[in-house]
């Protein structure tokens, strides 16, 4: 088991382990009484390989019991709703489950870990679960990160991909542009360069690298089109790199003829409250 699953597979065991062993006993709940649960992550099902499933149970039946609990109208499924999906394809009127007393919390923390584990996600769909989780239940990047067993870094980077316009985010999603693609379109602020860009790269099937190279190019003529100033001050150019060192971030020092100013590149909200605290600290 690598560092990633073996990560997420703690956060798991222990909000399932979190129940008294008393409710482990395996029960049947009527197909009809379930319905999925309302903090499912995932938006794509794979028709294909909910068939292959369902041909599954249809000769050997479900396995592994459903984890439920109960609610004013029958059952929410915590865990196993593609197995519910493939059930009622195989026309199936009842299946196992295990009956569990879970908060919303632990809904939502649930239904995003176990799919993480089967990497069913794509990275819209896992930065909008991040997100979610954050808003819902209030947490801060560094307590999501060891919930769902990753860095704090990378919980960033995958928050930062809700910024790209919603054109971009559903090729992410649908897989015609790759993680990579959507990381290296973040480099451009004008959202209609990065919607160009982005169907120039499904179009002519470019390489990340290829992309990265068109965004560092439209840069650089944003940057000749842009007021020419003073040749760089050495001194500030110290600044801003102790700037960035002691932020973490981004950081350019505008010098103006009487007075400048410092712009702090940030992306999130989370993000502006780590720089505030640091800067309230130094």
């Amino acid at each position: 088991m690598n560092k990633r699953s073996g990560g997420l597979g703690r956060g798991l065991e222990a909000i399932f382990n979190s129940n008294p062993k008393g409710e482990e006993s395996v029960s049947t709940a009527l197909v009809a009484d379930l319905r999925p649960n309302p903090y499912q992550p995932r938006r794509v099902f794979d028709d294909e390989k909910i068939e292959e499933l369902s041909s599954s149970i249809r000769e050997h039946g479900i396995i592994q019991p459903l984890i439920v609990r109960a609610s004013v109208r029958g059952y929410e499924v915590v865990a196993g709703e593609r197995r519910l999906r493939a059930a009622k394809l195989a026309g199936l009127d009842e299946v196992p489950v295990v009956v569990r007393d879970f908060t919303d919390r632990q809904m939502n923390e649930i239904a995003l870990i176990e799919n993480l584990q089967r990497e069913d996600l794509n990275p819209i769909e896992v930065a909008e679960a991040y997100q979610s989780l954050m808003e819902k239940f209030d947490l801060k990047q560094d307590v999501l990160a060891k919930k769902v067993g990753q860095s704090r870094s990378h919980v960033a980077n995958m928050l930062r991909l809700l910024n790209l316009p919603s054109e971009i985010r559903e090729h992410v999603s649908r897989g015609t542009l790759s993680m990579g693609h959507a990381r290296a379109l973040l480099g451009l602020t004008d959202k209609k360069q990065q919607i160009a860009l982005a169907e120039k790269a499904i179009d002519e099937e470019l390489s990340v690298r290829q992309v990265e190279h068109l965004v560092n190019r439209l840069q650089t003529m944003a940057q000749r089109e842009t007021k020419k100033v003073a040749k760089p001050n050495p001194i500030l150019k110290q600044y801003e790199e102790e700037f960035r060192t002691r932020l973490g971030t981004g950081v350019k020092i505008v010098q103006g003829k009487k007075r400048g100013k410092i712009e702090i590149d940030y992306f999130s909200t989370e993000d502006l409250e780590r720089i505030l605290s640091l800067l309230q600290d130094s």
